[in-house]
C-alpha cells in the first residue's frame, strides 16, 4: 500500500472558510449534546443529591474502565420530539469497556420524569440490543425507571414486550444480561431485572414490583409500603430476585464490575490474527474540518477523508481509472483490515459495476467494508437508461444487501435517493451508521423536489385544459423546499434513529475503531463463501 498524496492546501482561503463553516456546525452539535446531557436539569439533579444517589452519567463513569473510550449511541434520540421533555429519549446507551470486557450499557436517566419510558426510549433500547446481539456484547442495565409514560401506552406496549424477549433470546445465546437496580423498577420495567442473568439491588433505594402500592390497593384492597412490597432486602431475602445486595450506588457498581471480570470473553483467535499493529494517519485528522466545502454544491475528493482516517494514510486503490466517481480500495483502521468505498460524484454504470466487484472481493477475503457517503444518486437520462443503469445499479445494491462481512457507513455529505441504498444506508443494516453535522438525507434535494412537483402540477393543469396557477405552484414549491430542508436535517434523522449518532468528523477514526473491534467478537471469517442473489447481466 502507498501513502495517499493529499492535495489539500491548509493555508488557502477556501480551506479556512470550510473549516469555519464546519466548526460552526460542530459547535451547534456540542451545544445540543450538552443540553441532552444535562438531563432533567437542576431540579432532577437536586432530587438525586438529596437522596444520596449518583447521577446517571456519574454511575456510568464509575462503571467503565478508566481511560477507555465510550461510544455513546443515539445521544440525540427524540430531539425536538415530545415537546423536548425526553432529552436523549430519557436514557443513555453505548459501548464501553468494563473490567476489560466490551459491553453494551443501558442507563435510565431518572432525572427526566423519573426515567419514564417514551416510544423513542424503546426504539433506542431495541437498536442497542440489536447491536449487542450482532456483536456478542454483554448487556449491563443501570435501572431506575418509573415505567411507561401512559400518555403513549399505545406506542410502547408491544415494543416493551420485545425488549424482554430480546433479553431472553440473548441469554439463550450465551450473551450475559446484568441489571444493577438503583431505584424504582415498576410494572413492565420490573422484567428488566427479571429477565437478567444477574441482578444487583441497592439497599433502601431499589424497588421492583409489577404493581406499586396504589395499584395493589385499588386491585386487592391491600395496603402495603414500597419496601415491604418490592424493596431490595425483600427481594434478596424472600423472593430471590436479587442476587447481590449493595449498600449504595458505588457498591452496586463495584459488584457489577466484579461480575464482568468473571465472564472471560476473549475475541476469536481467527479474528485477532488478522489485526496488524495500529498506526496513526500520516495526515492530521484535525484537517478533516477543512475538507468539506461550505457550499454543498462544490465537489471534493473523498481520498482526502480516507487519508486522514486510515493507518499511515496508506491506501491500495482498486480500479482507479475505471468508474472514477466511486473510489474503492483496501486499508487498515486501528490495525483492522477494511475495504473502503467513497463517493466522488454521481453513480454511473461503471462505478456501480466496480462497486459490485469490489464488494464481492471483500466478501471472498472476509474483509469488513466501510462506506463514505456523499451521493446524489444514480445518473438519470435516456442515454444512461439505455445503457442499463437500473440493472447495473441493482448489481451494486444486490452485493451490498447480501454481503456477509461487517459493514459500516459514515454519511459525510449528502445522502439522496437510491444512492443511500447503494452505499449501505440504514435499510441495508450496516453494523453502525454515523453522520457528520453537515449531512443531509432525503429522497432528493428540496430544490429538485420542488421543481418536480411544479412540473407535475403544470402538466396536470394543462391536461384539464386550464392555465397553471403560477402563484399556487410557487407556494407549493416554497412549502416543499421548507419541508425537505427540515426533514433532511441530520437532527431530524438522528432523532428518529436513522443513524447511530452525529459525530465530530475528527472522531470518525475512533468510532470506526470501536465498531471494528466489537465486530471481531464474532467469527464471521470461518463460515463458507458468501451467497448472492441473481445479478442481472
Amino acid at each position: 500500500m502507498t501513502i495517499l498524496e493529499s492535495q489539500l492546501n491548509i493555508r488557502s482561503e477556501s480551506y479556512q472558510a470550510n473549516r469555519m463553516a464546519m466548526q460552526k456546525l460542530i459547535d451547534q452539535l456540542n451545544e445540543r449534546l450538552a443540553q441532552v446531557r444535562a438531563g432533567g436539569g437542576e431540579k432532577g439533579v437536586r432530587k438525586f443529591r438529596q437522596q444520596g444517589k449518583l447521577l446517571p452519567r456519574e454511575r456510568l463513569e464509575y462503571l467503565l474502565d478508566p481511560n477507555t473510550p465510550f461510544l455513546e449511541l443515539s445521544p440525540l434520540a427524540a430531539w425536538d420530539m415530545y415537546n423536548n421533555e425526553s432529552p436523549g429519549a430519557s436514557q443513555i446507551t453505548g459501548i464501553g469497556v468494563i473490567s476489560g470486557v466490551e459491553c453494551m450499557v443501558f442507563v435510565n436517566d431518572a432525572t427526566v420524569k423519573g426515567g419514564a419510558v417514551y416510544p423513542m426510549s424503546l426504539q433506542k433500547t431495541l437498536r442497542a440490543q440489536a447491536i449487542a446481539q450482532e456483536n456478542q456484547l454483554p448487556c449491563v442495565s443501570l435501572v431506575e425507571s418509573a415505567g411507561a409514560n401512559l400518555l403513549y401506552q399505545d406506542e410502547v406496549f408491544i415494543l416493551g414486550g420485545r425488549i424482554f424477549a430480546n433479553q431472553a433470546r440473548m441469554s439463550s445465546l450465551g450473551i450475559p444480561q446484568i441489571s444493577l437496580v438503583f431505584g424504582s423498577s415498576t410494572a413492565g420495567g420490573a422484567y428488566i431485572p427479571g429477565m437478567s442473568d444477574y441482578v444487583v439491588m441497592v439497599r433502601g433505594q431499589a424497588m421492583a414490583y409489577l404493581g406499586g402500592p396504589p395499584l395493589v390497593k385499588m386491585a386487592t384492597g391491600e395496603e402495603v409500603d414500597d419496601e415491604t412490597l418490592g424493596g431490595a432486602e425483600m427481594h434478596a431475602r424472600v423472593s430471590g430476585l436479587c442476587d447481590y445486595l449493595a449498600e449504595d450506588d458505588r457498591d452496586a457498581l463495584r459488584i457489577g464490575r466484579l461480575l464482568l471480570s468473571q465472564l472471560h470473553r476473549p475475541k476469536p483467535s481467527v479474528c485477532l490474527a488478522r489485526r496488524q499493529s495500529p498506526e496513526e494517519p500520516y495526515y492530521d485528522p484535525e484537517e478533516l474540518l477543512g475538507i468539506i466545502p461550505a457550499d454543498p454544491r462544490i465537489p471534493f475528493d473523498v481520498r482526502e477523508i480516507i487519508a486522514r482516517i486510515v493507518d499511515g494514510s496508506r491506501f491500495l486503490e482498486f480500479k482507479p481509472e475505471y468508474g472514477p466517481t466511486l473510489v474503492c480500495g483496501h486499508a487498515h483502521i486501528n490495525g483492522w483490515p477494511v475495504g473502503i468505498l467513497g463517493n466522488n460524484g454521481v453513480l454511473f454504470s461503471e462505478s456501480a459495476n466496480k462497486a459490485a466487484q469490489f464488494i464481492q472481493l471483500c466478501n471472498q477475503s472476509r474483509t469488513p467494508l466501510v462506506y463514505l457517503q456523499n451521493i446524489t444518486g444514480f445518473m438519470v437520462g435516456t442515454k444512461y437508461e439505455r445503457e442499463g443503469i437500473i440493472k447495473h445499479g441493482s448489481k451494486m445494491i444486490n452485493a451490498v444487501a447480501t454481503a456477509t462481512v461487517p459493514q459500516f457507513t459514515v454519511i459525510v455529505g449528502g445522502s439522496y435517493g437510491a444512492g443511500n441504498y447503494a452505499m449501505c444506508g440504514r435499510a441495508y443494516d450496516p453494523r453502525f451508521i454515523w453522520t457528520w453535522p453537515n449531512s443531509k438525507i432525503a429522497v432528493m434535494g428540496g430544490e429538485q423536489a420542488a421543481g418536480v412537483l411544479a412540473i407535475v402540477q403544470e402538466a396536470q393543469a394543462r391536461r384539464r385544459g386550464v392555465e397553471p396557477d403560477k402563484k399556487q405552484i410557487e407556494m407549493l414549491q416554497m412549502m416543499t423546499r421548507q419541508k425537505f430542508e427540515q426533514e433532511s436535517s441530520p437532527y431530524y434523522a438522528t432523532a428518529r434513529l436513522w443513524d447511530d449518532g452525529i459525530i465530530d468528523p475528527r472522531d470518525t477514526r475512533q468510532v470506526l475503531s470501536v465498531g471494528l473491534s466489537v465486530a471481531h467478537n464474532v467469527d464471521y471469517i470461518s463460515p463458507g463463501p458468501p451467497r448472492y442473489g441473481v445479478f442481472r447481466m
